[in-house]
């Protein structure tokens, strides 16, 4: 692993913001990675959505380790342990998922890499932090809501949440999260508007990038 568990927490307490991104073109997504990286991004996750999206992550490693070398790559929709160690072996500095399985959490362990596994309730929460899960993703954010951290937060204050679905750039959605105790946020097409990626406005998503972090230095507390 390039970078240390507690290095991996560490960065996405203080960025706020981890994108969420896949494309079947490894060439788009390295633009799209080297974007981010320009505006200020350090966590990049990455989906295992498609066929052969563990070809793209292993070609975007290698492009992220030579041209952006302080950038973070972790892997996200991984729902089961092979998955999940298939995408370690090929550079994943942590893991992200749509649902808890303690079974990832295992392989997660033995490595050290952080899991972040999809939480909808209190309980599942506390489960997930039983199993070694430093960060808790909330998902999804916009069913949920920022009243679900807030009252969560308050008897389990020390949990880390990192809220997914319904997040957006621009400052009252960020202070509503913020404000109830996210340690960070996932942001995923908002931050990468079709029309950009079409155009190939790599410029417009580092401004985005930017914009975001910018305005969650500001609220957060």
């Amino acid at each position: 692993m390039r970078f240390s568990k507690v290095e991996v927490i560490q960065t996405m307490k203080a960025t706020g913001l981890v994108p969420v991104f896949y494309h079947k073109d490894a060439e788009v997504a390295k633009k799209v990675v080297k974007a981010c990286y320009d505006g200020g991004v350090r966590a990049f996750e990455f989906t295992n959505r498609g066929d052969f999206a563990h070809e793209v992550f292993g070609e975007l490693v290698k492009f992220a380790n030579k041209e952006c070398p302080d950038m973070i790559m972790g892997i996200g929709s991984i729902v089961d342990a092979p998955t999940a160690s298939l995408y370690i072996q090929l550079g994943a500095n942590f893991i992200v998922g749509p649902l808890f399985n303690p079974d990832v959490a295992k392989v997660a362990n033995r490595r050290l890499v952080p899991y972040a596994p999809g939480c909808g309730s209190v309980s599942e929460v506390g489960f997930a932090q039983e199993m070694g899960c430093d960060i808790c993703k909330v998902f999804p954010g916009d069913v949920l809501g920022a009243a679900f951290v807030k009252n969560l937060k308050a008897p389990m204050p020390w949990s880390n949440l990192m809220v997914t679905g319904g997040v957006k750039p621009e400052e009252a959605n960020l202070k509503a999260w913020f404000s109830a105790g996210v340690t960070c946020v996932g942001m995923g097409s908002n931050l990468f508007p079709a029309e950009m990626i079409k155009n190939e406005d790599w410029a417009g998503i580092t401004q985005l990038c930017a914009g975001a972090i910018a305005i969650i230095q500001k609220v957060k507390n």
